[in-house]
Protein backbone atom coordinates (compact mmCIF):
# COMPACT_ATOMS: atom_id res chain seq x y z
CA UNK A 1 0.00 0.00 0.00
CA UNK A 2 1.47 3.29 -0.90
CA UNK A 3 1.93 5.43 1.80
CA UNK A 4 0.29 8.93 2.50
CA UNK A 5 3.51 10.73 1.51
CA UNK A 6 3.66 8.84 -1.80
CA UNK A 7 0.31 9.94 -2.80
CA UNK A 8 1.20 13.17 -1.85
CA UNK A 9 3.74 12.95 -4.17
CA UNK A 10 1.51 12.47 -6.97
CA UNK A 11 -0.59 14.86 -6.03
CA UNK A 12 2.56 17.52 -6.13
CA UNK A 13 3.61 16.09 -9.84
CA UNK A 14 -0.08 16.90 -10.67
CA UNK A 15 -0.47 20.13 -9.53
CA UNK A 16 2.78 20.97 -11.57
CA UNK A 17 1.59 20.20 -14.55
CA UNK A 18 -1.54 21.98 -13.94
CA UNK A 19 1.10 25.18 -14.29
CA UNK A 20 1.30 24.09 -17.96
CA UNK A 21 -2.31 24.96 -18.10
CA UNK A 22 -1.89 28.74 -16.49
CA UNK A 23 -0.81 30.85 -19.48
CA UNK A 24 -3.95 30.06 -21.39
CA UNK A 25 -6.47 29.42 -18.66
CA UNK A 26 -5.70 32.73 -17.17
CA UNK A 27 -5.26 34.68 -20.76
CA UNK A 28 -2.26 36.15 -19.56
CA UNK A 29 -1.22 37.17 -22.83
CA UNK A 30 -3.59 39.24 -22.95
CA UNK A 31 -3.68 39.87 -19.82
CA UNK A 32 -0.37 40.63 -19.46
CA UNK A 33 0.11 42.82 -22.70
CA UNK A 34 0.29 46.22 -21.10
CA UNK A 35 2.73 45.17 -18.74
CA UNK A 36 6.74 45.93 -19.27
CA UNK A 37 8.33 42.88 -21.64
CA UNK A 38 10.64 42.15 -17.97
CA UNK A 39 7.56 42.50 -15.65
CA UNK A 40 6.01 39.51 -18.65
CA UNK A 41 9.27 37.51 -18.15
CA UNK A 42 9.83 37.54 -14.66
CA UNK A 43 5.72 36.03 -14.22
CA UNK A 44 6.75 33.26 -16.74
CA UNK A 45 10.00 32.60 -15.27
CA UNK A 46 8.35 32.17 -11.80
CA UNK A 47 6.21 30.33 -12.41
CA UNK A 48 8.18 27.72 -13.98
CA UNK A 49 10.09 27.92 -11.16
CA UNK A 50 7.77 26.95 -8.86
CA UNK A 51 5.92 24.26 -10.67
CA UNK A 52 9.64 22.69 -11.44
CA UNK A 53 10.08 23.45 -6.96
CA UNK A 54 6.47 21.57 -6.99
CA UNK A 55 7.68 18.67 -9.04
CA UNK A 56 10.71 17.98 -7.45
CA UNK A 57 8.91 17.89 -3.81
CA UNK A 58 6.53 15.37 -5.71
CA UNK A 59 9.26 13.46 -7.07
CA UNK A 60 10.98 13.22 -3.45
CA UNK A 61 8.01 12.39 -2.25
CA UNK A 62 7.30 9.44 -4.43
CA UNK A 63 11.55 8.24 -4.18
CA UNK A 64 12.46 8.89 -0.53
CA UNK A 65 9.33 8.68 1.23
CA UNK A 66 10.70 6.32 3.59
CA UNK A 67 13.53 8.97 4.29
CA UNK A 68 11.97 11.80 4.76
CA UNK A 69 9.94 9.51 7.82
CA UNK A 70 12.85 7.89 8.92
CA UNK A 71 16.07 10.06 9.19
CA UNK A 72 16.94 12.81 10.90
CA UNK A 73 18.09 14.60 7.42
CA UNK A 74 14.89 13.55 6.12
CA UNK A 75 12.52 15.18 8.63
CA UNK A 76 14.18 18.19 8.62
CA UNK A 77 13.24 18.47 5.05
CA UNK A 78 9.65 17.45 5.64
CA UNK A 79 10.40 20.29 8.32
CA UNK A 80 11.13 22.79 5.76
CA UNK A 81 8.14 21.67 3.39
CA UNK A 82 5.55 21.75 6.74
CA UNK A 83 6.88 25.84 6.70
CA UNK A 84 6.36 25.95 2.89
CA UNK A 85 2.93 24.66 2.32
CA UNK A 86 2.36 26.84 5.90
CA UNK A 87 3.10 29.87 4.31
CA UNK A 88 1.30 29.13 1.41
CA UNK A 89 -2.10 28.10 3.05
CA UNK A 90 -1.62 31.49 5.09
CA UNK A 91 -1.26 33.38 1.57
CA UNK A 92 -4.35 31.27 0.29
CA UNK A 93 -6.11 32.43 3.45
CA UNK A 94 -5.35 36.15 3.95
CA UNK A 95 -3.27 37.00 1.08
CA UNK A 96 -6.11 36.89 -2.13
CA UNK A 97 -8.98 38.96 -1.53
CA UNK A 98 -12.24 37.24 -0.68
CA UNK A 99 -13.54 39.03 -3.97
CA UNK A 100 -12.27 36.67 -6.32
CA UNK A 101 -13.88 33.82 -5.54
CA UNK A 102 -17.39 34.91 -2.89
CA UNK A 103 -20.35 34.11 -4.60
CA UNK A 104 -18.66 32.40 -7.36
CA UNK A 105 -19.83 28.48 -7.64
CA UNK A 106 -16.46 27.45 -9.03
CA UNK A 107 -14.04 29.79 -7.82
CA UNK A 108 -15.58 28.93 -4.39
CA UNK A 109 -14.59 25.54 -4.65
CA UNK A 110 -11.17 26.09 -5.65
CA UNK A 111 -10.85 28.54 -3.16
CA UNK A 112 -11.90 25.56 -0.95
CA UNK A 113 -10.25 23.02 -2.57
CA UNK A 114 -6.58 24.23 -2.38
CA UNK A 115 -7.43 25.59 1.18
CA UNK A 116 -7.67 22.22 1.95
CA UNK A 117 -4.53 20.73 -0.05
CA UNK A 118 -2.61 23.38 1.33
CA UNK A 119 -3.59 22.37 4.90
CA UNK A 120 -3.43 18.99 4.24
CA UNK A 121 0.39 18.80 2.60
CA UNK A 122 1.34 21.23 6.46
CA UNK A 123 -0.08 18.78 8.47
CA UNK A 124 1.52 16.01 6.41
CA UNK A 125 4.71 17.46 6.55
CA UNK A 126 4.48 18.55 9.97
CA UNK A 127 3.53 14.99 11.43
CA UNK A 128 6.11 13.62 9.26
CA UNK A 129 8.93 15.90 10.46
CA UNK A 130 7.85 14.86 14.63
CA UNK A 131 7.98 11.41 13.28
Amino acid sequence: MKTPIEITGGLLIALALLHLAFPRYFRWKEETAALSLLTRQVLHVHTFFIALTVFLMGLLCLTSAADLMATPLGRRISLGLAVFWGLRLGIQLFGYSSTLWRGKPFETLVHIAFTLLWAWLTTLFAMTARA
